[in-house]
């Protein structure tokens, strides 16, 4: 490999190489070789003549050609291979060069483009620059113009009211307060638009302009940069142009002023409810893009002013200042200072309670404002004038509720918290706020119908809004300790109605007095829908109690319903007081239903039907042991034989004797059992009914009454008029009156006994006496039980009278 070496060299040349041997050099040459040789110095060639040369390299190309040829004939299966690999890639070479060509045709014109491209944005950014500068310096004079007409406008206003009244609600000049606020809403809009161009818009909403009377134009007329791949170029701020930077200080103040007006604004129109004052400085922060903050921030302020008016309304360290300061105030003559100072007392005496009261129903009367309502209806009012944007739309954009809403939740919160923390801490509010529930109420009520102008917020009997309903949720604890106070009220009546026990049971007066007790209550809650529900549930429980100490006390047994005494018995006496406290009770209370609402009744019925209940309960068996009584009486006229002749009756003119027990027994019922009674019209009609069923009893009776002769109808007849007479006595109002009851009240059973009275004085068989009154007379030749013998027992007459079809008794 030696011979090799010197053409193996990296840096070997061959003219080089040729020029030494022609020129009989060594190679490398000395000049060269005297740098950095790639060679060894042994493998350096020796001179050499020109034929030597030649026939060396002739040896060395054979040499060579061999080596090439054995490696092809020993590698030939691959060097196949990547000649065929090498044919393929002939192929992909001529695409190649294709895109080669594409490249200079497109890739260069596109760079050449990009750049063009480039020099143009810079040159639309400066353009865009120039044009905001242009326009910042138009509005900044626009501003100047603008504040100046304000002050103007002030100087104006102030000239109209030279002396500036205390009174904030004194009505200032229109036309010129209308001016200024104009002027401060244009005002607004210009410091907006030249903050945005200053910094660019920071909410990403697009600039509005204004030509020069203010009015909005058109992003057409006011072209921005283009876009690319979608995103917005950044604006460039202004603020490092030096035209642009001496404007700055006086936009800043400007912008202080017409904030400092906008707010002065509206706080003015919220404390007097000027809805006209409050949309113009809405407008104003709409102009100023700060309108959702405004309103967050007022709301918020507006809440914690009412918490504090809260706090202070139940704060009774404050209430007892204020009661010596004004008892301070209405001292005639200054008193001199003690030399000893208490502390301040701030529970009341009995001599400052008063004072204390009326002081604190005077902040609760000043606790709630409608000014979130105000604000409310001019949000939902007011819409932009360009935009037609809704104020309302834009508060809510960073809101979570609505103000109203918001308001609600404040005030049932703080209103909660406040009241129960001081109620825990002074009895003396506890008392107030408990017995003077329903004053509490009234002052709510009175907002609510002031706000139901503005919302649609409902208080009324039938359907309550849950916003009012969550407010008085928030007092309900003075709500239970006011339906607690009226609870033991309830229950004192009842205690007193029975606090003479059975020696002195209620009467007509307690009952009256408890009924009155009940109807004092309702109408006390009646004003609520709310409160008189409470207030109902807890009368019926009350109704309740006292049926169950009536019960508790109402005889039941035989004693009550005997009449056999010559005198009504002790406990047919103490059933009577108790017939007459139970319905004059339910009396009263029946007259609830035309004073109440159904919702409010309905939870009164079922106690109020009890008291009724209860009442027929004592007076049905009283009454039905009379009507037995009377009727057993009645039936003992079939002992009596009335075929006998007149000679052998000498006492044909008088009356018969169960006729004479009748006439006794109805007496006695009358003024032992009924005259105890105090239950009015109801009691009118029980006589009433009384004396149809003795009148119909008789009746029946005497028409199966077989045989029958003259002396017999004589008698009859006397009795009839007998009969008449006592019923006429018994249904006399007064036990004292000469005069008797009318009996042509009784209806068709007095006719019935008049009819059978003039037909007894005809002569002849008595078997005419079919009457068609009720179908109550009976054939002549039916049978009868008459025809038995006069000693048979009463019971088994009247049994069969009272199951005859033809007349069937009935009371």
């Amino acid at each position: 490999m030696s011979d090799f070496s010197v053409f193996a060299a990296s840096d070997f040349d061959a003219n080089e190489y040729a020029n030494a041997i022609l020129a009989g050099e060594s190679y490398p040459s000395d000049a060269k070789s005297t740098g950095k040789l790639s060679l060894s110095p042994q493998d350096l060639p020796a001179k050499e003549d020109i034929s030597v040369s030649i026939s060396k390299l002739n040896f060395c190309v054979e040499d060579v050609s061999k080596q090439v040829k054995n490696v092809v004939s020993t590698h030939h299966q691959a060097l196949l291979s990547q000649a065929a690999s090498a044919y393929d890639l002939s192929g992909s070479l001529v695409s190649v060069r294709g895109a080669r060509r594409l490249r200079l045709k497109v890739r260069v014109p596109y760079k050449s483009l990009q750049a063009h491209v480039s020099r143009l944005k810079k040159l639309q950014q400066a353009s865009d620059i120039l044009r905001r500068t242009s326009r910042f310096v138009i509005l900044a004079r626009r501003l100047q113009l603008q504040m100046e007409a304000m002050e103007h406008a002030t100087a104006a206003e102030e000239s109209a009211n030279p002396l500036k009244p205390e009174n904030p609600n004194i009505t200032k000049p229109l036309n010129v307060e209308d001016d200024r606020e104009r002027i401060i809403a244009k005002a607004a809009l210009s410091i907006a638009e030249l903050v945005s161009l200053l910094d660019g818009p920071g909410d990403g909403k697009d600039v509005d302009y204004l030509n020069e009377h203010g009015e909005q134009i058109s992003d057409i007329e006011c072209p921005t940069l283009e876009k690319e791949n979608g995103v917005q170029e950044p604006d460039v701020p202004l603020r490092s142009i030096s035209a642009v930077a001496g404007h700055v200080p006086f936009i800043e103040h400007a912008k202080a002023k017409i904030t400092n007006e906008m707010e002065s604004m509206v706080l003015s129109g919220l404390a007097t409810l000027n809805q006209s004052l409050l949309a113009s400085s809405l407008q104003t922060a709409y102009n100023l893009r700060v309108l959702p903050q405004l309103v967050q921030n007022l709301i918020s302020d507006l809440s914690h002013a009412v918490e504090d008016r809260i706090r202070n309304a139940f704060d009774l360290n404050k209430i007892s200042k204020e009661v010596l300061a004004k008892d301070a105030m209405g001292s005639p003559l200054p008193q001199s200072p003690p030399t000893y100072r208490s502390r301040v007392r701030t529970e009341p005496t009995n001599v400052t309670a008063p004072q204390f009261t009326a002081t604190l129903w005077s902040r609760l009367e000043t606790l709630i404002e409608d000014m979130v309502y105000t604000l409310e209806k001019v949000l939902k009012l007011k819409k932009d004038a360009v935009t037609q944007a809704l104020f309302l739309d834009e508060a809510m954009k960073i809101l979570e509720n609505k103000p109203s809403a918001t308001f609600w939740t404040s005030l049932c919160q703080s209103l909660e918290k406040y009241s129960r923390e001081a109620a825990k801490s002074s009895s003396f509010i506890q008392q107030t706020l408990s017995s003077g529930y329903p004053k509490l109420l009234r002052l709510f009520h009175e907002f609510f119908a002031k706000i139901a102008v503005h919302t649609d917020t409902v208080y009324g009997p039938t359907y309550q809004s849950p916003e009012a309903v969550l407010v008085l949720r928030a007092l309900s604890s003075f709500e239970t300790s006011y339906v607690s106070r009226s609870s033991n009220k309830l229950n004192e009546a009842v205690a007193q109605a029975f606090s003479g026990g059975v020696r002195a049971p209620p009467g007509a007066t307690e009952g009256v007095n408890m009924a009155r007790t009940v109807i004092n209550e309702l109408d006390s809650a009646r004003f609520d829908p709310l409160l008189v529900r409470s207030v109902a549930k807890i009368t019926s429980v009350s109704i309740t109690n006292f049926l169950s100490r009536i019960n508790s006390l109402a005889v039941r047994d035989r004693s009550a319903v005997s009449l056999s005494a010559p005198t009504a018995t002790p406990q047919q006496v103490l059933n009577t007081q108790l017939i007459t406290c139970l319905y004059q009770c339910w009396l009263k209370l029946d007259t609830l239903k035309t004073d109440h609402t159904e919702a409010v009744f309905s939870l009164l019925r079922p106690a109020i039907e009890n008291v009724y209940k209860a009442y027929e309960q004592l007076m049905d068996p009283l009454m039905t042991a009379i009507r037995r009584e009377l009727s057993a009486i009645i039936a003992k006229l079939h002992r009596i034989d009335f075929i006998k002749d007149v000679e052998s009756t000498p006492d044909i003119g008088g009356s018969s004797l169960y006729m004479k027990e009748l006439v006794e027994k109805l007496s006695f019922i009358k003024t032992e059992i009924l005259s105890k009674f105090a239950i009015g019209e109801a009691g009118k009609a029980r006589v009433l009914s009384l004396v149809k069923y003795v009148i119909r009893t008789f009746v029946m009776h005497v028409s199966i009454a077989r045989p029958l002769g003259e002396s017999g109808k004589l008698r009859l007849t006397s009795d009839m008029a007998e009969l008449e007479f006592s019923l006429s006595a018994f249904l006399a109002g007064n036990s004292q009156s000469k005069r008797g009851g009318d009996l042509e009240a009784v209806g068709d059973e007095y006719r019935t006994l008049r009819a059978m009275r003039r037909t007894s004085a005809i002569p002849g068989e008595f078997h005419a006496w079919k009457f068609s009154a009720n179908n109550w007379a009976t054939p002549a030749d039916s049978s009868t039980p008459h025809h038995c013998s006069v000693s048979d027992a009463v019971t088994p007459q009247s049994s069969w009278v009272a199951r005859s079809r033809i007349c069937p008794m009935g009371g």
